[in-house]
């Protein structure tokens, strides 16, 4: 049987359109946007079946970055109505497996989907899915009674990948996968100076993992 080394990397997504001429803010996913919106470039789509962009490819007319923004034009997209029709879209290239680089620490989306999510050494799902935002990266972990759980990819919370294992080991705050039951919180003295934090993961937390397609 013969099995492809070929994978669809994720390189970047439209967030919306930017001026009258067809251009668009772009979110990178790459560490490398020159090259891979290079003049020319071909990129697949990620949009639902519904658009009337699924199936289809775009080309790269120019890149340009605007105050460190970066702004996508794209061939035969002249104008913002037709703009606004792509608006979310993921773009995708072909990458062959053997040549994509190996850094500590660092790995892509397609690596990532399908490991096992550990806790307290048992499995309690699995990664089905990485979102990238601004701020982190997140892994979106399936579990036995929750479609989707959206773990910040941050070393506090996710200690461990081992890819030889197929394994992530997770060490979550308290609320991240369950509910949490009144009498499990601590309700600080009437009248003392120390109250309970219950925030979330800060964005002072700087994700530990770099990030690339």
């Amino acid at each position: 049987m013969v099995t492809s080394n070929k994978t669809a990397l994720r390189v970047g997504r439209l967030v919306k359109a930017h001026g009258l001429k067809g251009a668009f803010k772009l979110e990178l996913y790459t560490d490398s946007p020159e090259q891979r919106f290079a003049a020319g470039a071909v990129l697949d789509l990620q949009v639902p079946e519904s658009s009337p962009w699924f199936g289809k490819k775009v080309e790269v007319a120019e890149l340009r970055f605007y105050n460190a923004m970066p702004v996508l034009f794209l061939k035969d997209i002249a104008d913002r109505n037709t703009a606004e029709t792509l608006v979310k879209a993921i773009l995708l290239v072909d990458a062959d497996l053997n040549d994509l680089p190996e850094e500590e620490d660092a790995w892509f989306d397609h690596q990532l989907v399908g490991l096992k999510v550990l806790r307290d050494g048992s499995q309690i799902g699995e990664v089905i899915r990485v979102d990238h935002f601004p701020a982190q990266d997140l892994l979106v972990v399936k579990t036995a009674t929750v479609d989707e759980v959206l773990v910040p990819f941050v070393k506090a919370i996710v200690p461990v990948v081992d890819m030889a294992a197929g394994t992530v080991v997770v060490t979550p705050p308290i609320g991240l996968f369950e509910e949490v039951l009144p009498d499990l919180v601590a309700t600080p003295a009437e009248g003392s100076a120390a109250e309970a934090d219950a925030s979330d993961v800060d964005e002072d937390l700087n994700p530990e993992y770099s990030e690339d397609e």
